[in-house]
This record gives C-alpha cells, sequence and structure tokens, in this order.
C-alpha cells in the first residue's frame, strides 16, 4: 500500500537534486547505484524521501545510517523507526517495505555486504564514535487468514 500524504522536499541541495534525478529517471547521479527510500517524518508526519545506497539481497534490502560518518543519526532513521512503514524505489520498481533495526550477527552480515557495496562505509564508520545503524526494509508479513493462528 503506497504511503499516503505531503511530501516536503529537503532542504539539503543535493539531496534534492538526486531525488529529482531519481524520480525523472529512475537512476543516481554520477552512475550511483541509489535507491529512493520514502518515510513518513516523525514529527511532522510528511512524507520525506531520501537517496541511499543500494544494498540488497533476496528481495530485502538494508537501510545504513551512515551521516556519511556524522556524528548524529540522519533523519530518516528516527521516521523510520517512529513509523516502521516505507517505501522503495529502486529503478522503476516501487515497493511498500517495513523497516526493522538489526543487531549482532544478523547486522554484522549485512554490514559486510554494504561495505562490498559501498566501500565508504568503512570510513565513514571510522570518523564517528557512533555505531552505524543498519536497517532492514521487508515485505510486510501477510495476516493471518480468518480462523487461523
Amino acid at each position: 500500500m503506497a504511503l499516503l500524504g505531503e511530501y516536503e522536499p529537503s532542504t539539503v541541495p543535493w539531496v534534492r537534486e538526486e531525488v529529482e534525478h531519481l524520480e525523472r529517471t529512475g537512476e543516481g547521479l554520477r552512475g550511483r547505484s541509489v535507491v529512493l527510500l520514502t518515510t513518513v517524518g516523525a514529527r511532522s508526519g510528511l512524507l520525506r524521501k531520501t537517496p541511499l545506497m543500494r544494498v540488497s539481497h533476496a528481495g530485502v534490502y538494508a537501510a545504513v545510517a551512515s551521516t556519511r560518518g556524522g556524528d548524529r543519526h540522519p533523519h530518516w532513521y528516527g521516521n523510520a523507526l517512529a513509523h516502521p512503514k516505507v517505501e522503495l524505489r529502486d529503478g522503476d520498481q516501487v515497493l511498500s517495505l517495513v523497516a526493522r533495526e538489526i543487531t549482532g550477527v544478523e547486522r554484522a552480515g549485512w554490514w559486510s555486504r554494504a561495505c562490498t557495496v559501498f566501500p565508504s562505509y568503512v570510513e565513514y564508520q571510522r570518523r564517528t564514535s557512533r555505531r552505524i545503524p543498519v536497517l532492514l526494509l521487508e515485505p510486510a508479513s501477510p495476516a493471518p487468514e480468518p480462523g487461523r493462528a
């Protein structure tokens, strides 16, 4: 099910430019392999769109909250925790997914995959004392059929 609501573009010029390019072409700027994450603002309730590096495996996507190694988590991370139903555009495909933060062995495997896809994540982690969060974006579990537990 598509997210509904008013969209408010980012105030960050490079984010706005990348979002507009992705929506127009389905591709990232400068040939980057990116996807477009849409979240619902935790406080505002407005739709927010964020370009992220494409990290996927077997129909599941990882969203790495790196902020290029900054000391604060990105706003989209808080939005996805507050409102886990998200949309992800990968090329021409738009998916309704559910976000959940991962830890432990599961995070280690996805972090390794993310660093293989985008080696700059290694440097981003070196720049900050915070542990960079990783969220999985997965299809929602189907609701159980009536009369079944």
